[in-house]
């Protein structure tokens, strides 16, 4: 049977209770995430002095800074961004690279079925393929389009902690983080 260690405990534990949050609420609370980025920071302290404090720097501003463009084009609530902060800081940013690949295949899953459930299959592929050009040309999607922002009532949403929760929970299974 595998031990977990208390770094892995503690990504679970955040990511499992912001999935759950993001289930029900469709929001996950700054006291989760900033309780998570200050465990992170002091656990990894704790583990490995201050090159585990770096190191837990390191993946925050990986976490923030990657998620923080994705918010800024109004794709993902800032939830989202604060949790894959959060993460970051507990993982470090190699390990959080393997958790965003993975949280991304879960989220694009997660995207199909919903499309799928939801009957806008159509309408998603031209979504999605005029998002692909409006980024090519520089330009913020949800301008000439307001149900591409994420906080448009008409968007078709889903919640993204879950995906978080899921890639976590795969490079666990797998012993990548």
């Amino acid at each position: 049977m595998r031990h977990f260690s208390a770094t892995e405990i503690l990504v679970l534990v955040l990511v499992l209770v912001a999935a759950g949050t993001d289930i029900r609420w469709r929001k996950i609370p700054n006291w989760l995430t900033l309780s998570g980025i200050l465990a992170g920071l002091g656990l990894n302290c704790w583990l490995s002095s201050w090159s585990g404090l770096a190191t837990s720097g390191e993946g925050l501003l990986l976490g923030f800074g990657v998620y923080i463009v994705l918010y800024a084009l109004r794709a993902m609530g800032a939830g989202d961004v604060k949790l894959m902060a959060a993460v970051g800081s507990v993982v470090g940013p190699t390990n959080w690279i393997l958790v965003f690949i993975a949280s991304a295949l879960a989220g694009g899953v997660l995207a199909v079925a919903l499309m799928i459930r939801s009957g806008r299959a159509k309408q998603t592929l031209w979504n999605s393929l005029f998002i692909l050009g409006e980024l090519l040309h520089f330009r913020a999607p949800y301008e000439r389009r307001k149900e591409l922002d994420v906080k448009d009532p008409r968007a078709l949403n889903m919640p993204h902690g879950v995906a978080i929760a899921a890639g976590t929970m795969v490079c666990l299974w797998f012993a990548l983080v």
